[in-house]
C-alpha cells in the first residue's frame, strides 16, 4: 500500500473529454482506491497531442511520463504495469506498454516546438493561481506596474518593437492598434478580445481559455493599462461552455487576488474584464458585428470609418485583438520585445499555435516561429494522412482560406509570402484532404457557406455567394463553351465579392473558390485551369 500520493494530470480540455477524459479520471480514481494507491488527480489543460487524448501523464523524478490514447478499460492493466511509478519497476527498469511514450516533453511531436505562448499549456492547473505564479504568471504584468511604472510610451514601445501582429488573420501591428486608441481622447475606452474562434479546424483559443486562463487576463490587463481602459469584455462563441466557466471562475479569482479590480497590483489604476456569450453567428466573428452583438444588437457589419480604434464599443476608443494577441503580450513584456522579435521570418515576427486538422494522422497544436512550411507541418508533425492515402490540397486559415496546392507547400508560413501566393495564414489552422477530396464541392461549399452566414447588409456577398452557388453547379453541368463561359463568369464573380464586400465575409470567400479553380480544374470538369487571375486582396480581414 503506498503512502505518499502519486501525482497524475488528466485534461480537462474540451477535446479530452470528447475523447472520454473524464471516464478515465473516474476509472483511475476508483482503481486507486480499491488497490491502496494513494492518488492526487490534477485536471490540467491539454498539450496539444489530440490523437493521444485522453494523455494520463505520471509526475515522476524523470519528469511526467506519458501515457496514451487511455480508455478506461486500459486502467487495470496500467496499474499492473506501473503506472504510478512511471512504468518503473523496483530495479528502476522500464517496464514495457503499447500506451507508453516515455518523458512528455521528449515527445518529438513537443520536443520539436518554440513554445512561448503555449509553454505553460498542459503544465499548470489552469484554475490555480499558486500555479501560474510558479511558472512566469503575472511577470509581464508586474514589470509593466513596477519597472517600466506604466509608462504609456514605453509599453507601447515593448508591444510594437516586438513585432507582433494580430494573430486572428489581419495581421495588422497591435502596437499600432494600441497607439491610436492610447491618444485617442475620451473618457471612457474599451478593451474586447475577439474569441468567437469560428474558422473550422481551429481551436488555439479555445486552448487558451480553458488551458492557460490567466495569461489572456494579463495580456488584456496590459493592454487595458497602456491605453487607459479600464474596462474590458471577452466574447466567446456560444459553443464554447467549458471555456465560458473556467473563464468567468478566472476572472473572479484573479479579481479576488488584486490583479482585476479597483487597484490593479496596487497601482491605483483600475480594470474590469467580463464575459460575453457570442450569437452563434460567424459574421460575429468581424470586429464591427462583434461590437453590435456586445451592445445587443443584431450582428451586422459596420462601415469603416470610423474605426473601431476611434469610435469602437459604445462608440469609444476600442483595442480589439483576438485571443492568441492578447495571449502572446506577457511573455513580450516578461522577457522583452527583442526576444520575441527573434523569433521568425521578414515581418512575421514571434511564434503561430498552428493546428493540425482535417485527415491527420496526428493532429494538435504546434507552436513554431514563422518561416517553417506546410510540408514540414503536415508531414513532420502531422504525419501525413490519418487514411495513408496522398494529401491533394491543405486549406490554410480557415474556411475563406485558400487551398494550397503541393507546389506551394514549401513557401515560407508567414504573412506576406502567403498574401503573394494569393492565400492567408489566417488564425493558423491547416485542414488537411487526402486524394479523395472534390474540390469543386468544396469551392460550392465555400459559397454556399458565405450565404449562409452573411449578414446581409452588402450585396456583393449577399447576393454574390448564391449566385456562387448557382454559377458553380452550371459548370458542372454544362459542356464545351457554355462551360468555359460560366468559368468567366465566376471568376468576375468572385471579383466583385472581393472588392465590393464591406467586409471579408464576402472578400474571402472567393479565395477557396479561386484557388480551387486554378489548381485542380479536372475537378470541375475542365481539362485545364483558365486564366488565373491576380492574386486575390481583401482589405478588411474577417478576424481582428
Amino acid at each position: 500500500m503506498s503512502t505518499a500520493p502519486v501525482t497524475v494530470h488528466i485534461p480537462r480540455d474540451s477535446a479530452a473529454l470528447a475523447a472520454g477524459a473524464d471516464a478515465v479520471a473516474t476509472a483511475l480514481q476508483q482503481a486507486c482506491a480499491a488497490r491502496g494507491h494513494a492518488l492526487n488527480l490534477v485536471r490540467n489543460g491539454s498539450r496539444g497531442l489530440f490523437w493521444l487524448e485522453p494523455l494520463v501523464e505520471v509526475s515522476t523524478p524523470q519528469g511526467r511520463i506519458a501515457y496514451g490514447p487511455v480508455a478506461p478499460e486500459d486502467i487495470p492493466g496500467l496499474l499492473d504495469a506501473g503506472l504510478l511509478t512511471g512504468g518503473l519497476d523496483a530495479q528502476g527498469d522500464v517496464i514495457a506498454h503499447p500506451l507508453r511514450h516515455g518523458v512528455t516533453e521528449q515527445i518529438p511531436f513537443l520536443a520539436l516546438q518554440e513554445r512561448l505562448t503555449f509553454r505553460r499549456m498542459g503544465v499548470t492547473d489552469p484554475l490555480s493561481l499558486d500555479d501560474y505564479a510558479a511558472h512566469e504568471g503575472w511577470a509581464g504584468l508586474k514589470r509593466a506596474i513596477q519597472d517600466l511604472a506604466l509608462d504609456r510610451d514605453a509599453l507601447l514601445h515593448e508591444v510594437t518593437h516586438s513585432g507582433l501582429r494580430g494573430r486572428g488573420g489581419a495581421a495588422f501591428p497591435a502596437g499600432i492598434k494600441w497607439k491610436t486608441v492610447a491618444l485617442a481622447q475620451a473618457v471612457q475606452k474599451y478593451v474586447v478580445c475577439n474569441a468567437d474562434e469560428g474558422d473550422s479546424g481551429t481551436y488555439s483559443d479555445r486552448m487558451t481559455m480553458e488551458g492557460d486562463p490567466y495569461m489572456l487576463i494579463e495580456g488584456m490587463t496590459i493592454a487595458a493599462l497602456t491605453v487607459g481602459a479600464t474596462r474590458g469584455y471577452i466574447y466567446i462563441r456560444s459553443e464554447y461552455p467549458h471555456a465560458v466557466a473556467t473563464m468567468t471562475e478566472a476572472i473572479a479569482r484573479a479579481t479576488a487576488a488584486g490583479f482585476l479590480g479597483d487597484d490593479v497590483l496596487g497601482s491605483g489604476r483600475a480594470v474590469h474584464l467580463e464575459v460575453r456569450m457570442a450569437a452563434g453567428a460567424y459574421v460575429c466573428g468581424e470586429e464591427t458585428a462583434m461590437l453590435e452583438s456586445i451592445e445587443g444588437k443584431r450582428g451586422i457589419v459596420r462601415a469603416k470609418p470610423p474605426l473601431p480604434a476611434l469610435q469602437g464599443l459604445f462608440g469609444q476608443p476600442t483595442v480589439i485583438n483576438n485571443v492568441i494577441t492578447f495571449a502572446s503580450v506577457p511573455v513580450i513584456l516578461a522577457r522583452g520585445a527583442p526576444f520575441y522579435r527573434d523569433y521568425g521570418v521578414g515581418r512575421s515576427h514571434g511564434t503561430l499555435p498552428f493546428q493540425l486538422a482535417g485527415n491527420i494522422r496526428h493532429g494538435g497544436l504546434v507552436e513554431k516561429a514563422f518561416g517553417l512550411t506546410l510540408r514540414e507541418l503536415v508531414f513532420g508533425f502531422g504525419g501525413g494522412t490519418r487514411s495513408g492515402r496522398p494529401v491533394k490540397a491543405i486549406q490554410v486559415g480557415g474556411p475563406l482560406g485558400a487551398y494550397v496546392p503541393e507546389a506551394q507547400w514549401d513557401v515560407p508560413l508567414d504573412y506576406e509570402a502567403y498574401a503573394a501566393i494569393g492565400a492567408v495564414v489566417g488564425h493558423g489552422g491547416v485542414v488537411v484532404h487526402d486524394d479523395t477530396a472534390d474540390l469543386q464541392a468544396l469551392a460550392r461549399y465555400a459559397m454556399e457557406f458565405c450565404a449562409l452566414e452573411s449578414c446581409g447588409k452588402c450585396t456583393p456577398c449577399r447576393i454574390g455567394s448564391t449566385r456562387g452557388v448557382e454559377v458553380i453547379d452550371r459548370i458542372t453541368r454544362a459542356q464545351g463553351e457554355k462551360k468555359t463561359q460560366q468559368v468567366e463568369l465566376l471568376r468576375d464573380l468572385c471579383d466583385t465579392m472581393i472588392s465590393g464586400s464591406l467586409c471579408a465575409m464576402g472578400g474571402m470567400t472567393p479565395y477557396p473558390v479561386l484557388s480551387a479553380l486554378n489548381h485542380w480544374p479536372q475537378d470541375f470538369g475542365l481539362t485545364d485551369a483558365a486564366p488565373a487571375t491576380a492574386a486575390p486582396t481583401a482589405t478588411t480581414p474577417a478576424r481582428a
